[in-house]
């Protein structure tokens, strides 16, 4: 969505000013967001994926590769980070945090600490991490950081998700987003409902639209800033195993649930690309883009679908760096082009010659 952000500053305490910026800077069209923040078990799957020994070491390298990549920031506002990168340095001796600050990316942190199995079933999750959580967002805002990210997970059944873990899950979202914004850091809010399953587009619509309603109830009863808040979301799809809908207006059924559960407040809202493979992602992001018409800014908060064809370039191999970076450059532009809803096959095809070759 084309045109410049403008956020609410009536009655703004000084101490919202960070808050506001950053907001405005991790928005900016036509950027997005640099989703780095990987655990070590998700990490050690995409390593091993591609034939990469897993070592910290290892783990910076890659990481090293990405933050690193000359003219990212033309296409990226903000970077996520996994607390070990937020402690890790470039070869150089310069860290992350100020690697990116140096070139206007903002750097921000993952703050949950995974999945629990809810006690009552053993297919939904509650998202852990409130241990010791304020005196770590202390140390994050210490450190240079900006803004945070805590993920739930829904899955779509027979029965799933239930209203518990709906409930369960918006109260945790919005007791993080809390503490986030008593501490200075802006909070990205991410609700995923997973791409697995053969559930139809109707029930991706119904279930997305009954978290992101739930996940706003549970933030304005916990009296968190919504225009100081970035939704994060999924496209409202088909499951993956669902064949006999590969036709439909994922743009469409997305722009109905977001109209439905937000509010005109919500500081922005930014996509994940969940199971989506990075032409899926960058083409439903392009459509949503040019339907247009929404309250709030509407951007990408990719991981997978920017990081993939670079992680297969690299592979561990020191002397492919700038071909990798070739790849992360190359997705980082046909993105921020599907953000201004002027991505074409076209364009993706004439930069992607590298992707075509492994």
């Amino acid at each position: 969505m084309k045109g410049s952000l403008t956020l609410r500053r009536i009655d703004t305490p000084p101490s919202d000013l960070g808050m506001i910026d950053c907001v405005r800077g991790l928005l900016i069209c036509p950027k997005g967001i640099l989703a780095a923040d990987e655990s070590l078990p998700t990490i050690a799957k995409r390593f091993e994926s591609v034939g990469i020994p897993n070592s910290e070491e290892t783990r910076r390298r890659y990481r090293e590769m990405l933050l690193a990549t000359e003219g990212l920031d033309e296409f990226i506002s903000g970077a996520i980070l996994f607390d070990e990168t937020a402690r890790q340095a470039s070869t150089d001796g310069t860290p992350f945090i100020h690697l990116l600050e140096k070139v206007g990316i903002i750097p921000g942190i993952k703050v949950d600490a995974g999945l629990l199995p809810i006690r009552s079933s053993d297919t939904e999750n509650v998202t852990s991490g409130f241990d010791g959580l304020p005196g770590r967002l202390s140390e994050y805002v210490q450190m240079g950081l900006r803004f945070a990210k805590w993920r739930s997970v829904f899955r779509i059944g027979p029965g799933l998700p239930s209203d518990f873990a709906i409930d369960t899950n918006a109260i945790g979202l919005a007791q993080y987003a809390s503490s986030c914004q008593g501490a200075g850091l802006v909070p990205i809010v991410e609700s995923e409902v997973l791409l697995d399953g053969d559930h139809s587009l109707a029930d991706s619509i119904r279930v997305n639209i009954h978290v992101l309603t739930e996940v706003v109830r549970r933030l304005e009863q916990a009296h968190v800033r919504l225009d100081l808040t970035i939704i994060k979301t999924s496209m409202a799809t088909p499951g993956s195993t669902n064949k006999g809908e590969n036709q439909v207006s994922i743009a469409a059924a997305t722009a109905r649930v977001l109209s439905k559960a937000l509010p005109p407040a919500i500081g922005g809202v930014v996509f994940l690309s969940g199971g989506m493979s990075e032409l899926e992602a960058t083409r439903n992001l392009n459509d949503f883009s040019q339907i247009g018409g929404y309250s709030w800014p509407v951007s990408f908060s990719f991981g997978r679908a920017l990081q993939n064809s670079a992680l297969k370039r690299w592979s561990n191999d020191p002397s492919r760096f700038e071909e990798a970076r070739t790849e992360l450059l190359h997705r980082a532009r046909m993105n921020s082009l599907a953000r201004t809803g002027d991505w074409t096959p076209e364009k993706d095809s004439a930069g992607g010659e590298h992707s075509r070759k492994f």
